[in-house]
């Protein structure tokens, strides 16, 4: 599970993109300022930092300039109001990665985190961020908030897990089958059906926020609710 700490001193913009990588199934963590950064960086231990270059304290480049001394093999992600070749000449001399300029879309940011990852050749977890689950694919673990989930049979996790990665959308009894339990399975469609009503059991939404819906004739969708 990747984790990230983003560095910046606008609430605003800490809420916003912690949703966002969350949503994208990374742990986020927040700092207001430089200073504060720098005391989180032992306990969180992130594999990459987005960084605000505009901060009281300790600005975006000192910052920078520390965590070079002691992480370099971290990629760093720096955000900035300002589209100033200078500014980033300078960034870049002190160990900056990439920069995103103010305002940004939810999806550039993704795209950035991603390619840094992939270029310091750190794997991405396979997870998935619903309601407040989150699934890890890749070490079969459901974690609800910061608390892992046991005992979950291994069926109940794929169907749980497929169903989350196509969340709003309906797929198929005859694909969840095939996909889970393989084309020659020589059971019945009630086997999926018990599965489904296992899942609802363990996860109601009034306190996971998401339910498995049935679409007569088609198939299942999980939604989110409120």
């Amino acid at each position: 599970m990747n984790k990230i700490l983003l560095v910046d001193d606008d609430q605003n913009i800490r809420e916003l993109v912690c949703t966002v990588l969350k949503n994208e199934g990374f742990l986020a963590f927040e700092a207001s300022d430089g200073r504060e950064a720098l005391k989180k960086m032992t306990e969180v231990n992130p594999e990459l930092c987005i960084i605000d270059l505009m901060m009281p304290n300790m600005d975006g480049f000192e910052l920078c300039r520390h965590l070079r001394q002691s992480y370099e093999d971290m990629p760093i992600l720096m955000l900035t109001a300002m589209d100033d070749i200078m500014q980033k000449v300078k960034g870049y001399e002190l160990g900056t990665d990439d920069y995103l300029t103010k305002p940004f879309e939810a999806v550039e940011l993704i795209i950035r985190v991603k390619a840094l990852l992939r270029r310091y050749k750190i794997p991405a977890s396979e997870i998935i961020q619903i309601g407040n689950l989150t699934i890890d694919k890749g070490s079969h673990t459901i974690h609800v908030d910061n608390s892992c989930i046991g005992d979950i049979p291994m069926k109940e996790f794929v169907l749980l897990y497929k169903l989350a990665r196509s969340r709003g959308k309906i797929l198929s009894r005859g694909d969840l089958i095939e996909d889970i339990w393989g084309y020659d399975f020589e059971g019945n469609e009630r086997t999926l059906d018990v599965h489904v009503n296992r899942l609802r059991d363990r996860f109601p939404p009034d306190r996971h926020h998401f339910k498995i819906t049935a679409v007569r004739g088609l198939g299942y969708r999980l939604e989110v609710v409120s």
